[in-house]
């Protein structure tokens, strides 16, 4: 049964409305013991979520979620949220995909807390609650992927070692594996065991990578000449809301729908499509993590979501291969957002995910690492 603080819900000014969530709480999760005796992993249940949601999970993030900025390279200020359990596990870091904001993981955050970890998040420069480096801030773009690896870097020397027991495993999504696995490659020693979901190693597409590559080099010429402000690709453009009917990124309707609410409640975390400049610089950065995926020696537990549209699932096998010690996961009919998938898909992935961090060894003393020198 979930670690519901009573003391901090009371405090809200809400507090007939929150008993009642707790009340329906119990009574689900009376009905639910059985599951949870059985896999020792308590997971949110989809069809619990309208009331689960707003009465016990949102005010749990206002009461307990720390929100915080810091200042990373160039100066660009950084969003960050992290959530300290009492007596910890251990600690879990989130690296979200391209548009994410940290304060879309409400859910995942309470399900990990709920699991004895401390957690942590920050959003990528360029996107989520963070600054932007271009006047339109809807514009996807990154000068290069190093700047996220230096921020991330920050974050965790900063906010995630202080706030640690002992060394962090590494949760990722889509761009964020772009990230955790260039990560990896520089300071290896900081994590004990990564995750990499629905990873980016590829982009899906109508045209092969090295047609893409030949395509960005002539239209960044063109764009040079004509402006200094990046050009969306082909295809992309500015945020719009998009209805459930016609996403292709996942099939939990509810989960859907408390997404998008997000960049209603936070319209300063709303992105548009990739720049030009930002697809350049994303091929770059996958062409690197082909090629030295033997250099990220923490283990690695990769997920694979079968029904993905928006990842080059060929791509996954290759890096893993060239990995000393990645295991390989499929979630059958899963679609790309394996953390707000339907149950049938998001249950198997974090359990896979929270009984792969739970088999690493607690490292009790630590010392971050220094980069590793790489070509």
């Amino acid at each position: 049964m979930p670690e519901i603080n009573v003391k901090h819900v009371i405090k809200s000014g809400k507090a007939m409305k929150h008993f009642i969530g707790i009340a329906f709480i119990i009574c689900v999760e009376f009905f639910d013991t059985a599951s949870a005796m059985t896999s020792s992993i308590y997971l949110t249940k989809e069809h619990d979520l309208p009331q689960v949601f707003p009465n016990i999970i949102e005010p749990f993030w206002e009461q307990n979620v720390v929100e915080t900025r810091f200042e990373g390279e160039n100066g660009i200020q950084i969003f960050a949220a992290y959530l300290i359990h009492p007596t910890p596990k251990g600690s879990i870091v989130i690296s979200g995909g391209r548009t994410e904001a940290g304060v879309k993981f409400k859910e995942l955050f309470y399900d990990l807390y709920q699991n004895g970890y401390s957690v942590f998040t920050a959003d990528h420069r360029g996107q989520g609650l963070s600054g932007r480096m271009l006047k339109d801030p809807e514009r996807g773009y990154v000068e290069n992927f190093d700047l996220y690896v230096k921020d991330f870097k920050t974050f965790y020397d900063s906010i995630v070692l202080p706030n640690s027991k002992t060394l962090p495993f590494l949760l990722c999504h889509s761009m964020g594996s772009t990230i955790g696995a260039l990560y990896a490659i520089k300071y290896p020693k900081d994590f004990q065991r990564i995750v990499f979901s629905s990873p980016m190693f590829g982009i899906a597409g109508p045209i092969t990578q090295e047609q893409a590559r030949k395509v960005i080099s002539v239209v960044k010429r063109i764009n040079r000449l004509f402006s200094r402000t990046p050009w969306y690709f082909f295809g992309q453009k500015p945020y719009a809301n998009e209805f459930f009917i016609t996403n292709n990124i996942v099939q939990s309707e509810i989960r859907f729908n408390i997404h998008n609410n997000v960049f209603k409640e936070y319209p300063a975390s709303r992105l548009g499509g990739v720049t030009v400049d930002w697809l350049d610089q994303a091929l770059i950065a996958m062409d690197k993590i082909l090629q030295q995926a033997h250099k990220i020696t923490t283990p690695v537990l990769l997920i694979q979501a079968e029904g993905d549209s928006i990842i080059d699932n060929t791509s996954h096998q290759p890096v893993c291969s060239a990995m000393p010690n990645c295991l390989f996961e499929v979630i059958p009919g899963a679609r790309h957002e394996l953390f707000m998938e339907q149950d049938q898909y998001r249950t198997p992935t974090l359990e896979k995910a929270l009984q792969f961090f739970q088999t690493g060894a607690q490292i009790e003393e630590f010392k971050p690492s220094q980069p590793v020198v790489t070509e």
